[in-house]
């Protein structure tokens, strides 16, 4: 007898209902017992549980049919769906993209592991109502055949149907007749139901022909930097987990080269999100620049220009691309830092929105700076305060430094300002921040641009389906165990994000600060070319078990550790949001842009953080005894007890704005609807 690798390999799959499971099985049995045949049936695992629930021998394993050597084996693929509930499965609308969306890409994996089993598929075999099987057998490059499951009568009747060849029921001529070819007369209540334009089974037809072509496709574009790929690639798969959408996520393919090492799978090919049909791929621009070698994006004067020219044209050839193949781009979101895309957005003539990845203050601050309405420090006054409506008073060293005429980053300037040159062009602004932080600020900008807080985004649920995919660019070093060795409260964590840089001697009074605090830590200190000075020789050996110095860490999941006591932080905004959505306090130790701003509200409004430093604009090194001071009044004490009840009330708040129903909740649903109403428009 022959082995199973020698046999010829044929694939069946169905769709999960009994009407085609009973004919497509019997097809593959005979196909087994006529000859050198391996035959594999799969159906979703659904359909495999009832199956064995009523007798029936699914076996993984090969079972001889017939005489003449062939074998049938079962092989169950994933739906999406639960195994044991059937009720998602009632709504076609949902089911039939997710079980597409889902199929496929469980397929993929069983059919592939076939092939490195020595078990490579030469024929798969379809039938009704999973049409997506055809597409993924080109994909796959296998031929592909279907059980038609009804009459020749009805393939005619579709056939004909979808090839406009004779006339047939429509809403202005509900009752006509039609006759087809070698076929008698049908009556109007005699031509199958599905082609009636009345009927609610048409919708199952509809579907079941679906596939990411009828998503409405939203198109995100990220400047490539850390801080901005996490929240615009988070917002990406909410938006995808909450209905028919097809997110595109593009950044340079530097920053696709660097996710694809961290770990994440940056596929071209649409990944399923959420539980509603949704589905999110990753597509990179090219920004000018080699892949491997950042040197040249570090020299910001030539590389935004650069970012722009190279981004356009790239950008404008891969959305093209789209459009030519059937999934025209309905709305661009962009974030700060790459205005230009709005342009781009309205020479393409594509509706375009925005994602302001800081605090609504720093939107309002830029946005009054923009337009001239209030005073800020200039050059004849540096040190003026400023005064914005429903705002505290801030101090000059509290302005977002990048709006001071002494910034040592005028580029950075001029392309944050260059979207509120554009904001009018924009028919949405989502906002990395929550109603119930911001309220009275959000109601009053709200006046002024279409604000829609959807933040914060790490936080929300909905995303905890996809976690495979991240906009890490770093792998994250293991320490959660470290920490689960830890008593509640007793660690304190730091890290400056993904740019900022320290002085040596600042790095040097920092450690010996937290080594005399006594108190345990994990130290985040990047490896890259940017980054900071080292840690004193013989530093870890006195801290001892005390502290763990890492690459990088996994920043959400640590601060939602117990072990957690405090962050030190240097006040960026994903760091905010994450420190406050998780109850954590902080110690603000900010150096420049929205950052000193950040590390004022901390402090003085939220009253969750103490302040160690006021920026770069303070020019002094902090030395160990401050850092010291700041550690133990944050960890213990009234204080600290104080700063912790209040964390734990906007932990509370933000886990209210992004729960089902909640203000942000609520806005990300009402941006999905207005982009589909844009797409609706679009397609008339």
């Amino acid at each position: 007898m022959a082995s199973k690798q020698d046999l010829v390999h044929v694939f069946l799959v169905t769709f999960p209902a009994q009407g085609h499971v009973n004919p497509l099985l019997r097809l593959g049995k005979l196909l087994a017992s006529k000859g050198n045949l391996l035959v594999t049936f799969s159906a979703s695992k659904s359909i495999g549980k009832k199956m064995k629930k009523a007798g029936t021998a699914v076996s993984g394993d090969p079972t001889p049919v017939g005489n003449c050597g062939g074998m049938i084996r079962f092989d169950f693929f994933d739906d999406g769906c639960s195994e044991d509930n059937d009720d998602e499965r009632y709504d076609a609308d949902t089911y039939f993209p997710k079980l597409e969306a889902y199929g496929k890409l469980s397929l993929t994996e069983i059919i592939n592991h076939h092939a490195e089993h020595g078990q490579p598929v030469s024929c798969l075999i379809n039938n009704p109502f999973v049409p997506w099987v055809v597409d993924l057998a080109e994909e796959l490059t296998i031929p592909c055949a279907m059980l038609w499951v009804q009459s020749c009568a009805c393939f005619s009747s579709f056939y004909h149907y979808e090839n406009s060849l004779v006339p047939f029921p429509s809403e202005e001529k509900p009752d006509i007749d039609v006759q087809l070819p070698h076929m008698p007369l049908l009556k109007s209540d005699e031509v199958p139901s599905f082609l009636h334009p009345s009927t609610r089974e048409q919708l199952i037809i509809q579907q079941s022909m679906a596939s990411k072509q009828d998503l409405v496709h939203v198109f995100l574009v990220t400047f490539p930097a850390q801080g901005h790929v996490n929240p615009l690639l988070r917002l990406g798969k909410l938006l995808a987990s909450k209905g028919n959408l097809l997110v595109t996520f593009s950044a340079s393919k530097s920053i696709g080269k660097k996710m694809k090492k961290a770990g994440t799978a940056v596929s071209g090919d649409p990944t399923p999100v959420g539980n509603c049909g949704g589905m999110i791929r990753f597509d990179f621009f090219d920004d000018g620049c080699s892949e491997d070698n950042d040197d040249e994006r570090y020299d910001a004067d030539t590389y935004f220009p650069k970012l722009e020219a190279y981004g356009k044209l790239s950008l404008t050839e891969i959305i093209n691309h789209h459009a030519e193949h059937g999934q025209p781009v309905s709305c661009l979101i962009n974030n700060p830092f790459v205005p230009w895309v709005v342009d781009l957005a309205e020479e393409l003539n594509i509706p375009c929105a925005m994602l302001w990845v800081q605090s609504c203050a720093c939107f309002s601050s830029f946005y009054h700076y923009e337009n001239s309405l209030v005073p800020f420090p200039s050059e004849e006054k540096p040190d003026i305060d400023v005064q914005l409506p429903h705002m505290p008073l801030l101090k000059s060293d509290e302005v977002p430094s990048f709006l001071h005429p002494s910034t040592r980053y005028p580029f950075l300037r001029r392309a944050i300002l260059g979207q509120f040159k554009n904001i009018s062009k924009v028919f949405c602004v989502l906002m990395e921040t929550f109603q119930e932080l911001e309220g009275d600020l959000i109601n009053y900008m709200s006046q002024i641009c279409p604000i829609h807080p959807v933040g914060p985004l790490f936080k929300n649920p909905l995303l905890e389906t996809s976690s495979n995919i991240s906009g890490d660019l770093i792998k994250a070093d293991d320490c959660l165990e470290w920490l689960d060795s830890k008593d509640p409260s007793s660690v304190v964590y730091i890290s400056f994000g993904s740019i900022v840089s320290l002085s040596q001697e600042q790095v040097t009074e920092l450690a010996y600060g937290v080594l005399n605090s006594g108190v345990s830590f994990l130290w985040v200190m990047r490896k890259d070319a940017n980054s900071t000075g080292v840690l004193p020789e013989g530093f870890l050996e006195e801290a001892g078990d005390r502290g763990m110095v890492v690459h990088w860490s996994p920043q959400a999941q640590v601060l939602a550790h117990t072990a957690v006591s405090c962050f030190l932080t240097h006040c960026g905004w994903n760091s905010t949001m994450e420190a406050l959505s998780s109850g954590v306090p902080v110690v603000a130790f900010p150096q420049w842009g929205d950052q000193v701003t950040d590390a004022k509200y901390l402090a003085d409004e939220w009253k969750v953080g103490i302040r160690m430093c006021r920026g770069e604009a303070e020019n002094r090194v902090i030395g160990r005894d401050e850092v010291e001071v700041c550690l133990r009044e944050a960890t213990s004490g009234l204080k600290a007890t104080e700063l912790k009840k209040n964390a734990l009330n906007w932990k509370k708040a933000a886990e209210e704005a992004v729960a089902e129903g909640g203000s942000s909740d609520r806005n990300i649903q009402e941006f999905v609807d207005e982009v589909r109403k844009i797409s609706a428009k679009k397609s008339v």
